[in-house]
């Protein structure tokens, strides 16, 4: 997307900066290791593009903002990779890592991205003091609780797992903070936002689910199966992969629908039909021909 090289120029400068001695050597290495190279970037990609939908230049508070979601989340996948919850060893194609460094280190690694988000954004509270801290506050709420990152990684410690709010925290809660921070970045309104980046969240979560019941590992470049493994709900295994895709792009539909009204509606619209071609790519939709699975959990 053509976000991209923004997104990783002003990555790399908050983590040159966040990183500059006197910071550890090992700490600086590791944190470098968490984020380059990186995933999709669809969260910060998200950011920018409700942004540059609402304002003709690209405001530096967006590029913090869309920095610092995908800060938040790379932090999760640091965390959910540790040996006390996943214990995985295989991240966008190579060791995680804890495996690569130690324990100790990933976790002061998650820290420190967490804590580097917020700083991101407050350095433009001088200059935008309202817009930046409405956008801290809605960066906590993705991240913590009590329906943020941190309840969605504590729903699967529960022995009885709301699925919807499970859902919603682990993935939906970071994708309505990133529409959101962008509109609040471009001085808009952000609820109509906040509507259509939680469908884009929901269509996520299916994709995510599809590729770990029928992707290949070394394609997706982390372990598959790990819902069927770990006894976690899953909505491809309960509609079936046919089902689960209908579902899918209905969401996008839905998403496409609640976009508010903009100046760059064309542009958000090509967006969301880019990024649901890459959540669900065609050798995917091939699959809503087979038989439809049957729900193992009541």
């Amino acid at each position: 997307m053509e976000s991209g090289p923004k997104i990783e120029a002003t990555l790399e400068r908050a983590v040159d900066q966040a990183t500059a001695p006197p910071c550890p050597p090992r700490l600086r290495e590791a944190i470098r290791y968490a984020l380059f190279p990186g995933g999709g970037r669809v969260r910060p990609s998200l950011c920018l593009a409700v942004a540059t939908a609402l304002s003709e230049v690209t405001p530096s508070l967006a590029l913090s903002s869309a920095v610092a979601i995908e800060l938040l989340h790379s932090a999760s996948l640091v965390q959910d990779d540790l040996p006390c919850f996943d214990d995985a060893s295989l991240r966008r194609g190579r060791e995680t890592l804890h495996r690569r460094y130690d324990e100790a280190t990933a976790i002061l690694v998650g820290d420190a991205m967490i804590v580097l988000a917020f700083q991101t954004v407050a350095a433009h509270i001088p200059q935008s003091p309202g817009a930046a801290g409405t956008i801290l506050a809605v960066l906590a709420t993705a991240a913590g609780v009590p329906g943020g990152i941190a309840a969605g990684q504590a729903w699967e410690s529960e022995s009885c797992v709301d699925v919807s709010a499970y859902h919603h925290a682990k993935t939906a809660a970071l994708f309505e903070a990133a529409a959101v921070a962008g509109a609040v970045s471009a001085g808009a309104a952000s609820e109509g936002w906040r509507r259509m980046g939680g469908l884009l969240g929901q269509a996520y979560q299916i994709a995510d689910d599809l590729a770990d019941l029928v992707g290949e590992a070394a394609d997706l470049g982390k372990p598959t199966q790990q819902d069927r493994l770990k006894s976690r709900p899953s909505l491809a295994t309960d509609l079936g992969t046919g089902m689960a895709i209908e579902r899918l792009d209905a969401l996008v539909a839905q998403a496409i629908a609640a976009i508010p009204a903009c100046r760059g509606r064309g542009k958000m619209e090509a967006f969301l039909s880019q990024t649901a071609t890459r959540l669900c790519p065609p050798h995917l939709r091939r699959l809503r021909a087979e038989p439809q699975g049957v729900a193992i959990r009541t």
